[in-house]
């Protein structure tokens, strides 16, 4: 077997490992973020996006909700859906909790572009990078909502599928010399059916 061949025949088993493996590994791996993330947030000053949230909770409820009662909801929000995402039960309303989560995570590149990047030249700050990599998430959470939500799931197509896809090639008709000697032959007063079997033609034909 040469090299080439080696080559192909692992790249295949691995990609076949992917397929069947990756939607699972990126739910367990998103879910255990989540979750951290979380518990984090139900300490005051260990979370370090803390005092991002808290202005963005206060901005998006107009400052009618306390910030402390804002930040225990999120981390109740955070620590179910990764919980969620870890054991694979409940995902449809954890795929929608996602897409919620997704609104309030990314609402402060509306709502505080100048905290964001605030750096030398517009540059992101530390905090605009932490919610600029949030936009991973959103794939990812993305991602898992098309492989597992519904019954959703990744497929390959396994070497030689694509050839026995295609359709068969249709069978090459007698061409226009062939035709002009059965019409011809027809002029006899034999029967059609007699012709064609001499000339092996379907009547169709």
């Amino acid at each position: 077997m040469s090299l080439a061949t080696t080559f192909k025949t692992v790249e295949e088993k691995l990609h076949g490992l992917l397929v069947r493996h990756s939607i699972a590994a990126l739910r367990i791996t998103v879910g255990a973020v989540f979750l951290g993330f979380g518990v984090l947030k139900f300490f005051p000053g260990i979370s370090p996006a803390q005092e991002l949230s808290i202005k963005t909770i206060d901005l998006l409820t107009l400052g009618v909700l306390p910030w402390q009662v804002g930040l225990v909801a999120i981390a109740t929000l955070e620590c179910f859906i990764g919980v969620c995402l870890l054991a694979k039960r409940w995902m449809r309303v954890a795929v929608w909790l996602l897409a919620i989560e997704f609104v309030g995570i990314l609402a402060p590149l509306v709502l505080l572009p100048e905290r964001l990047f605030g750096g030398p030249q517009g540059a992101p700050t530390l905090e605009g990078q932490y919610v600029l990599k949030d936009i991973i998430l959103v794939a990812a959470g993305m991602t898992i909502a098309a492989g597992t939500f519904r019954g959703g799931r990744l497929t390959r197509d396994e070497p030689g599928d694509a050839e026995r896809s295609q359709p068969p090639r249709p069978v090459e008709g007698p061409d226009a010399s062939r035709k002009l000697e059965v019409v011809l032959a027809a002029g006899d007063g034999r029967s059609v059916q007699d012709i064609c079997e001499e000339h092996q033609v379907s009547p169709s034909t």
